[in-house]
């Protein structure tokens, strides 16, 4: 029996996979490779993998402005921590609906990435089997774990499936039900054990390992209620050594391969320049997140590498995030942020070299801005780089260890493990120990988070979990483009759910329900 007929555009054959890579590319035409080839031996399971990774890739770090760019921004922007110029309208009631383009992209992509993991992990068995082996498979199951869990936290009614489409099974009738959720988490937790098992805590540059693993098994735990879980997770990782906090300017610098970054995707240009490549396409972020300081009214400003180059403006951090910030202690301010206070770089300007003096009311023209995407090599006219992007990190494990161990410890504000790993992430920050916390409770965690993890994947599931989200983002979450028209922009309630996307209910029938609060 099989449920695939709803994931539009999915390819029977290994086609599928084979953008992604390169090597095996230069040997044999996409057009050529066939299932047989993928699903019968060790080299084609390999290339699978590989492939696989690139479907991950375009699912999590959507290169340019469509519904997959949407669907990431989204969860990024859409909390209490944002500022929406244009583009699109996150909870916006006439838009956010379920015809919603991003949620439909999410789902489908999503799918398609589980359907191919499937097939990888079915085929296994039946190869001769090594080490090798099952670290492929290890990989394969812990995508399709952590891609199970996102779609569990973003849509909550999800279907749960473990049967790879092929060419006999993609016509069968199915009767198509929300899958019980204790049913998910026990999927994605063996998931998540099997990797753990199977993986070190370093593997090839690009490709999961165990320390991915355990940090997902520790989410999983902490969305579970499991916190004695999720206290062995994140202490394993921090225990083991082999990730540790590095110097807070190399932590979104050039070079990423580094001991804070525990997974990274990879992008470069020679090997592809399309998502649906080895190399992947440019990525917007650094200009999405960036204001255009050269369209001043003045002139006194040009395109600069140090500030960003070309930029877009479409969204930023707010006013609430920026006051969490001791600008003048906190060296992540002036880290994490370019600098508020501009100096005229235009040498054909009498004020060449002085503090701008020409600053606009005009968000698109001038407002503070992310710099964790900056990329020193991004031309300096174009709207993306293809710098690789820093997607799980070390100083996340912290936070949520910290978290863990105040859980487990009744939330007691003196738990030893919370604030000495909360603290870790505070003498970073400030390269002393004189502003480390005394004490622990949800609102220092949550504004410490904020001011670490801002605008990565983090804030909009952390929120959710701790059935925050919509009190929060409706008091500090903000849209406009001046300070004018600024204005919250309410959540309803039932949003945080995302909802079905209405062609998928189309293709499932009655059977599969609306998420609630949307319109049937």
């Amino acid at each position: 029996m099989k449920r695939i007929n709803y994931l539009i555009g999915l390819a029977i054959t290994a086609m599928l996979f084979c953008t992604s890579c390169n090597d095996f590319l230069q040997e044999e035409p996409i057009d050529e490779i066939s299932t047989d080839y993928i699903y019968s031996s060790f080299d084609g399971i390999d290339v699978g993998v590989t492939a696989l990774y690139n479907r991950l890739r375009q699912n999590n770090a959507t290169a340019r402005s469509g519904d997959g760019f949407k669907a990431n921004a989204f969860t990024l922007v859409g909390t209490d921590l944002g500022q929406m110029r244009t583009f699109f309208t996150p909870y916006d009631p006439a838009k956010h609906n379920a015809t919603l383009g991003f949620a439909n992209q999410k789902w489908v992509s999503s799918y398609q990435i589980i359907d191919r993991a499937n097939a990888i992990i079915t085929a296994a068995p039946n190869l001769e089997q090594n080490d090798r082996l099952e670290k492929l498979v290890a990989q394969a199951r812990l995508i399709r774990g952590e891609t199970y869990f996102d779609l569990l936290r973003m849509y909550s009614n999800i279907l749960l499936d473990t049967i790879p489409t092929t060419a006999d099974n993609y016509q069968d009738i199915v009767e198509y039900v929300p899958a019980n959720q204790e049913d998910v988490y026990e999927l994605i937790d063996s998931d998540f054990d099997y990797a753990i098992e199977n993986l070190n805590y370093t593997e090839d540059f690009g490709r999961y390992n165990q320390a991915v693993a355990r940090h997902l098994k520790g989410k999983s735990a902490m969305w579970q209620g499991n916190w004695s879980e999720a206290v062995s997770q994140f202490d394993a990782i921090i225990d083991d050594g082999t990730y540790r906090l590095i110097e807070l300017d190399k932590v979104f610098g050039q070079d990423l391969n580094h001991a804070e970054a525990m997974a990274v995707y990879p992008r470069d240009q020679t090997l592809g320049d399309s998502d649906d490549l080895a190399g992947g396409d440019d990525i917007w972020y650094s200009s999405f997140f960036n204001n255009r300081y050269y369209e001043l009214n003045s002139n006194e400003m040009i395109p600069s590498v140090e500030l960003g180059g070309n930029s877009l403006g479409w969204a930023f951090p707010n006013d609430y995030l920026q006051s969490l910030y001791d600008q003048d202690n906190d060296i992540r301010y002036t880290t994490y942020y370019y600098p508020t206070v501009l100096i005229s770089n235009n040498p054909n300007h009498p004020n060449f070299g002085n503090e701008v003096i020409g600053y606009e009311d005009n968000f698109r023209r001038y407002h503070w801005s992310l710099k964790k995407y900056h990329d020193d090599e991004k031309p300096i006219g174009s709207n993306g780089n293809w710098k690789d992007y820093l997607y799980y990190r070390f100083a996340e494990t912290l936070m949520l260890g910290a978290e863990a161990h105040w859980r487990a410890d009744n939330e007691n504000p003196n738990s030893p493990k919370a604030l000495e790993y909360i603290n870790k992430i505070r003498e970073r920050a400030f390269g002393n120990t004189d502003h480390n916390f005394t004490e622990f409770t949800l609102e220092t965690y949550l504004e410490e988070s904020a001011r670490e993890l801002a605008f990565e994947k983090n804030r909009w599931y952390l929120l959710k979990r701790l059935g925050l989200l919509v009190e929060r983002q409706n008091l500090y979450y903000r849209h406009g483009s001046n300070t004018r028209n600024n204005r919250p922009l309410p959540m309803a309630p039932h949003m945080v759910n995302w909802p079905i996307p209405q062609a998928q209910r189309d293709i499932m029938g009655p059977s599969f329900p609306q998420n609630e609060g949307y319109d049937e």
